[in-house]
């Protein structure tokens, strides 16, 4: 298995994204293809212990930035970092990607341009995905978080059908729980889009094992394993949850400091603090899944560290052993059949 690294994705590329692709070469035993400045690439390779480790290097001498359009930038810099490594998928020289770069110039690099692969048949738009930690130990998976702020309900359902079989093929999910992200529990609750895309779901009647509604308060509760929302809504509350749990660290760090009571304990409940932290930490998580299109591509946090980058390598292998772009496109090919039939009757 190949997987291409857009080297000069992170905020504080290519140092971490390069001591992250030698620990996730190191621990999941992968040829990693390290995509960018080739003179940048190999003198940070050069200060690691690469020995027995498949590494390559391909350059690329422009890399698209934060603040450029995605799409115009994608389609002027035909040698970027990004555009590259999607070319490598798309001629077959690798199997998967990550990045941390901008994730509007990732997905505009999938969509467009000289690298592009281009979305499974079938599949409206693509949805970028991200795992939430919920109570009792569980996951939530969630999408769209960030690639579409406007939907309609097709989108939505197609959403629903990619996060069940991600939930199923490489969480391990048997028949997930699927909901929509709305203002109140009841199928009569939330925007014309949620109920349309309830309405449209119970139509085609897809196998999806639907729960209904979860509302912000619940993504975290266990309710259930696959949350689907447009991609404005979704990168709100995500974000907001995020923010949440780096505040709720900080302030319990700052309330033990200022007790020396409060400090001993601290020290005794050390390991449960820790597990807490590791649990709500996006590192673990490494990066989202850019669901709908011909190759799995995997998008990570632009301010990654290397564990960060690492797990996303982790994240892109084990979506490749589960197959899960020719499980979805066997799905597409059922919500075909069914729309066809319902045309018929």
């Amino acid at each position: 298995m190949r997987i291409v690294l857009d080297a000069m994705g992170s905020d504080h590329a290519p140092g971490v994204d390069v001591r992250g692709a030698v620990g996730a070469a190191r621990r999941f035993g992968q040829e990693l293809v390290l995509v960018g400045d080739e003179v940048a690439i190999r003198a940070e390779l050069a200060s690691l212990d690469t020995d027995g480790l498949s590494l390559s290097v391909v350059h690329a001498s422009q890399v698209v930035e934060m603040g450029e359009h995605p799409a115009q930038a994608v389609r002027a810099k035909k040698d970027a970092s990004i555009v590259v490594g999607m070319r490598l998928l798309r001629e077959g020289q690798a199997d998967a990607l990550v990045s941390a770069g901008n994730s509007g110039g990732v997905l505009a690099a999938a969509l467009v341009g000289a690298g592009r692969i281009g979305r499974i048949r079938g599949i409206h738009r693509p949805a970028i995905s991200t795992i939430l930690p919920a109570r009792d130990g569980g996951w939530a998976f969630m999408l769209d978080i960030g690639a579409n702020a406007d939907c309609r309900p097709e989108w939505l359902a197609q959403f629903a059908l990619m996060g069940a079989a991600y939930a199923e093929q490489v969480l391990g999910l048997p028949n997930p729980r699927v909901a929509l992200l709305s203002n109140g529990e009841e199928k009569i609750k939330g925007n014309q889009l949620v109920q349309d895309t309830h309405a449209l779901l119970d139509r085609l009647a897809l196998g999806l094992n639907l729960v209904g509604n979860v509302e912000g308060k619940d993504i975290t509760q266990g309710l259930a394993d696959v949350i689907v929302s447009d991609g404005f809504t979704g990168n709100v509350a995500i974000k907001t949850a995020e923010g949440t749990a780096a505040m709720l660290l900080s302030l319990l760090r700052s309330e033990i400091k200022s007790r020396k009571l409060a400090t001993l304990g601290a020290l005794l409940a050390r390991p449960a603090f820790r597990a807490v932290a590791a649990r709500l930490d996006y590192r673990e998580f490494g990066g989202g899944m850019l669901l709908g299109v011909n190759y799995p591509v995997v998008i990570a946090h632009g301010r990654s560290d290397e564990l960060a980058i690492e797990n996303a390598v982790g994240v892109a292998i084990s979506a490749t052993r589960a197959n899960i772009v020719e499980q979805i496109r066997q799905r597409m090919e059922d919500w075909r059949d069914e729309a066809d039939a319902g045309e018929d009757e």
